[in-house]
Parts: structure tokens; sequence; C-alpha cells
């Protein structure tokens, strides 16, 4: 699958949630996660533009990779994502293979988020309104579609970016921000 996203700072949640009303999205849940980012033995993600992590959501883990940025305007890159059994023995077990084979520890992330959705142009677009700890607030806006369907989908994110309001586009990762901030 490929993840075509777009992150927004400065956003305001209020009036957004206003405006993703009025155009019928239905308002999902709402939940904190906790992003465990790992750096490769062989490369260094930061310079790749890769990203390894697993996502913890309650008692829900899933491990997520994520390829290199496709084009200059959106977050556009290829994902796989694969959960983990329930529970946090099976995440700590999967973490400490990890650690066996080389990948190291690099930050935690930890957001509370709520999800929106919205159909547009045939896709399910879904709109996260992200309160990212030691980092600030953003939307984001993402459609996961097959590769043929890429170029669409696209064009269909940054038309309802648009419709939005949402006009400061941030490319850097909640993690690149992290990072950052600590002066890492």
């Amino acid at each position: 699958m490929v993840e075509v996203e777009q992150k927004f700072r400065g956003v305001d949640f209020t009036a957004l949630e206003q405006k993703l009303r009025s155009l019928g999205a239905a308002e999902g849940e709402r939940h904190s996660e906790a992003d465990h980012y790992f750096n490769a033995p062989d490369r260094d993600f930061a310079k790749t533009d890769e990203a390894l992590r697993i996502r913890r959501v309650g008692t829900i883990y899933r491990v997520t990779y994520k390829g290199p940025k496709r084009d200059q305007f959106t977050k556009t890159r290829t994902e796989i994502e694969v959960p983990l059994a329930d529970g946090e023995d099976t995440a700590e077990d999967f973490a400490r293979l990890l650690v066996q084979l080389g990948y190291r520890p690099t930050a935690v992330v930890r957001k509370d988020r709520r999800t929106f959705h919205l159909k547009r142009d045939g896709f399910d677009l879904v709109v996260t309104l992200d309160d990212v700890h030691e980092v600030g607030q953003f939307a984001e806006l993402e459609i996961g579609v097959a590769e043929e369907q890429l170029d669409a989908a696209r064009t269909t994110l940054l038309r309802a970016a648009a419709e939005l309001g949402l006009t400061h586009s941030e490319r850097r990762s909640y993690l690149e921000m992290l990072l950052s901030k600590r002066g890492i």
C-alpha cells in the first residue's frame, strides 16, 4: 500500500472540526498512541528517510515500516504495517528481537489523536487531529491506495486540504520534529 499524507501545523482544531462536520465527516475514535522508533544497523533512517516503529494504542500493537517520501509536496511513501499479538509482552519481545538484530531505539513519540472519516472522489480520506507531546498540534490528511491510484489520490488529498483551509504544510515527521526539539 502507498500512503498519501500531508501534515499541517498551526491548525485551529475547533474551526476544522466544524468544517469537517459541515462536509459530512464521521467522527471516529479518540485515543493515545505511543510510537517506539528504531534505527537500522546497516543504514541511518534519518538519512534514507525511512522509519520503523512499534505503535501502541491501548493493548493493540503494530509494527510499521515507512519508505522514503516520493514527492516534494506530500508525504507519499510505501507503508507496510503488521499487527502483533495484543499485549505488552509481545511488543516487548519484538523490541528485544530488533535490538538483538542490531536495531537501536531512537525515541518514543506520544500523541493524543482524534480521527474523522470523509469520502472524497471515491477515496476514504482520514483526517486526524494530533496533539503531539513536546511537539505541538497538527492536522493530518491521509489516503491509503494501491500504486495505480497514486496520482488521483494525491490530487484528491491536495484538493481536500485546500477545501479545509489547511495551508501550513509540514513535511517533517513527528519523530524528526521531536529529535530536533531535543537537539538530537
